[in-house]
């Protein structure tokens, strides 16, 4: 690709990535509120808001790809993550169309499954369990995608992000930290592999905790380059017993009434058999 645009550029996840796709391509359009620091000869700041259609559809053009990475990435305010995180998302996908954009990658997360618990090993074909409002926005962005492949042909890589931080500040930091090359590699996955489609992968470093099985990514190329536990800096810190049991943490709690809950569906079909 000649020409990508990365939207919430100025954001923690955009300022660790830029300098690291840059270099792939001849060049990156910022999209974003602020404009970022430090710019390339290579990048140009776009200030536009996506959740009007018109300012995101002139940001696209003759763009052709995106890592679409805006959007509120924590809280509680419904309201808000509906603005930024549903209507922006839906524009980015509306204005991807009609610039004719072939590829997207979608910014998704853990917490769009947060409410498995820790000790099941899953899979991004599982049914989406989000654990907070700001989960439930991402299975709404994995499926506008989903939506834009079937009807345009738009190709989308959701990388469902553990833990994009400096580095793993807790013992679940630990499970689920992504370092920032091995996020880039999974983005350039995302902007050129030939068989993408509507397609979800976890974003994760080579961690010794599995919680999942991203066999997908790894069929697609991903060979991550780092260890979370060799970069980790564990701080203080307690988890109640709702973050303890699912892998979303403390996301979790967000309005929990505190008692846990599994849902167990191999349990169910079989009292549903034994019934009838």
């Amino acid at each position: 690709m000649k020409r990508i645009a990365v939207t919430g550029a100025a954001g923690r996840v955009g300022t660790l990535l830029r300098p690291l796709l840059r270099a792939d391509v001849e060049q990156v359009s910022l999209i974003d509120l602020q404009e970022p620091a430090g710019l390339s000869e290579n990048e140009t700041f776009v200030r536009a808001d996506l959740t009007k259609l018109d300012e995101a559809t002139a940001a696209l053009k003759d763009i052709d790809g995106v890592v679409h990475l805006a959007g509120i990435a924590s809280g509680i305010d419904m309201n808000a993550i509906l603005h930024a995180n549903v209507l922006g998302t839906y524009n980015l996908y509306e204005a991807a169309r009609t610039n004719r954009v072939q590829r997207v990658v979608y910014a998704s997360s853990n917490h769009a499954t947060g409410f498995y618990p820790r000790g099941q090993i899953i899979s991004p074909l599982v049914p989406m369990r989000p654990d907070s409002p700001y989960g439930l926005s991402k299975c709404w962005g994995e499926l506008v995608a989903g939506l834009y492949y079937d009807t345009t042909g738009i190709r989308s890589l959701s990388i469902r992000i553990g833990n994009a931080g400096t580095y793993p500040n807790s013992e679940r930091s630990v499970a689920i930290w992504i370092s920032p090359r091995d996020l880039a590699q999974l983005v350039r996955i995302g902007l050129s592999h030939p068989l993408i489609a509507a397609t979800v992968v976890y974003g994760v470093s080579d961690t010794d905790e599995k919680w999942w099985d991203n066999d997908l990514a790894t069929r697609l190329g991903y060979r991550p380059q780092d260890r979370p536990r060799d970069h980790a800096r564990i701080e203080q810190g307690s988890e109640g017993p709702v973050a303890l049991a699912f892998q979303g943490g403390g996301f979790c709690e967000i309005n929990h009434d505190g008692t846990v809950r599994m849902r167990d569906a191999e349990g169910l079909a079989k009292s549903l058999e034994a019934a009838e």
